[in-house]
């Protein structure tokens, strides 16, 4: 079982969820510190003012890492903590306490893999329409080259966005993120595209500099699978792939839109607005991506739709990812089955899926390099004599990393596994009930740090190789 030498075992946060500050030394407002303002909006009103306060904590937080033995910390860098209005003026502070935070992993050995946008957007930004509105790339293309140009010479793992999918679905379908925009499939299908022009063209100018690491982009991966093998399930599975996995995988890593999609969406008038420059961007810089990251929960159950539907009225409960609704074009719904094995909030507990999704990935797309970039269970964990006994998330990242040693030894290209969450964070609608983190966080007790059972499990399986691994 033992993982290569050269695998990085590694765990993840995102600025907003972890760093706090949220005004803090010159950092401009996100699209964030708005919303979660509005009633109703997140689990008793949490936001992210304070978070764990991790932009004031860090170097006992890395320190922790390094006790754990953590070989990578994946986080993300705020947007606005850099340039406050989205461009133009940048803020010295915020260039700082990413130079300070990257330079205490290198202290400790830890490899940085630095994500540059994971869902906090500059408020004017969003003010003048979010990613709907192209120029939003022009200045994401700025930012980006900034931070190659500070942060380049130490980190040489950059994703520049992180599932694109969840913030353009949850912002234009269920409205349960910025802007909150429900049922405009015609917005959503646009955000996409223009995310996926903005990386392009982030992933050419990184390669200019020379810099002699690598980019690419973490993506949602949540592979369909009929609850059964009837034509017409067996279709529903197709189509949510389609839709799912090909519609966000093609344009990075094959430099075009997968032609079923494209075809669908013009009979319906849901063609995004592009242009054959923005195509010929994709297509240049589909070969310069240098890996795919991955970030699974777990997959997706599907059954053909036969009769009509209503169109759902989306809530905060109906927009966690459970099971339950129907696709926006209502060609399929997402099943809860009997026969599996659920978490607390009803997501699919399902290694087996991990590997035939991972090999299936292999067979459409060929020897790319994969990283885990998120994993992880969601739980509220016990506290028994004082001691976090999170044995759930143990047994969650135990069987899960026993299915990515699988699916290496079946000839997928994986070259490391993050875990979410290094630390519990804010779970963004679910606030600080749902916990994710090898790291307890005691929001009673002046957000004092704690080392769970998963984070002793973890060492052991870093010093280890994966060889305490139980199969």
């Amino acid at each position: 079982m033992k993982f290569a030498n050269d695998f990085l075992f590694g765990a993840a946060s995102a600025a907003y969820q972890v760093e706090g500050a949220w005004d803090q030394d010159g950092k401009g407002p996100t699209n964030w510190d708005e919303f979660t303002k509005i009633p109703g909006k997140t689990f008793e009103g949490t936001n992210g003012d304070v978070a764990v306060d991790h932009y004031n904590r860090y170097k006992e937080d890395i320190a922790l890492m390094a006790e754990m033995g953590l070989e990578s910390y994946r986080f993300s860098i705020s947007w606005a903590r850099i340039f406050p209005n989205g461009s133009g003026e940048i803020n010295q502070k915020g260039i700082d306490f990413y130079n300070n935070l990257i330079d205490e992993c290198l202290k400790y050995g830890i490899v940085p893999f630095v994500t540059l946008y994971h869902w906090d957007l500059p408020l004017p930004l969003e003010k003048e329409g979010a990613w709907l509105n192209k120029n939003t790339a022009d200045a994401y293309v700025e930012y980006a080259k900034l931070c190659f140009n500070e942060f380049g010479d130490r980190v040489k793992n950059f994703i520049t966005f992180n599932e694109t999918v969840v913030f353009a679905a949850l912002g234009y379908m269920s409205g349960a993120h910025p802007p909150g925009i429900q049922n405009d499939p015609k917005k959503y299908f646009q955000v996409t595209h223009n995310v996926f022009y903005a990386h392009a063209r982030t992933i050419i100018e990184y390669k200019k500099l020379n810099q002699f690491g690598e980019i690419g982009l973490s993506h949602v991966f949540s592979p369909a699978f009929a609850v059964d093998d009837s034509p017409a399930n067996e279709f529903a599975a197709e189509h949510a792939n389609q839709f799912g996995v090909n519609w966000f995988y093609d344009p990075i890593l094959k430099g075009e839109y997968p032609e079923y999609v494209v075809k669908q969406l013009e009979e319906s008038g849901l063609l995004p607005d592009w242009t054959l420059e923005e195509l010929a961007v994709i297509k240049q810089a589909a070969p310069l991506n240098d890996f795919m990251g991955l970030n699974y929960y777990q997959p997706m159950r599907v059954e053909k739709i036969e009769q009509p539907v209503e169109q759902v009225e989306h809530s905060l409960e109906n927009s966690t990812g459970s099971p339950g609704n129907p696709s926006f074009d209502h060609v399929f719904r997402t099943v809860k089955m009997d026969d599996k094995k659920y978490t607390k909030w009803d997501w699919e507990i399902s290694p087996t899926g991990f590997v035939d999704g991972l090999v299936m990935l292999k067979d459409q797309y060929g020897q790319i390099k994969l990283y885990i970039t998120e994993n992880g269970l969601g739980d509220e964990d016990p506290i028994i004599e004082g001691a976090v006994c999170d044995i759930p998330r143990i047994n969650f990242l135990n069987d899960h990393l026993c299915a990515v040693k699988e699916a290496i030894d079946r000839g997928v290209h994986i070259k490391g596994f993050y875990s979410w969450s290094a630390i519990d964070l804010l779970s963004w609608l679910n606030g600080y009930k749902k916990q994710y983190g090898f790291i307890y966080v005691d929001h009673q007790n002046g957000l004092a740090r704690k080392k769970k059972a998963s984070f002793h499990w973890y060492k052991e399986i870093i010093d280890t190789r994966g060889e305490s691994l139980a199969r």
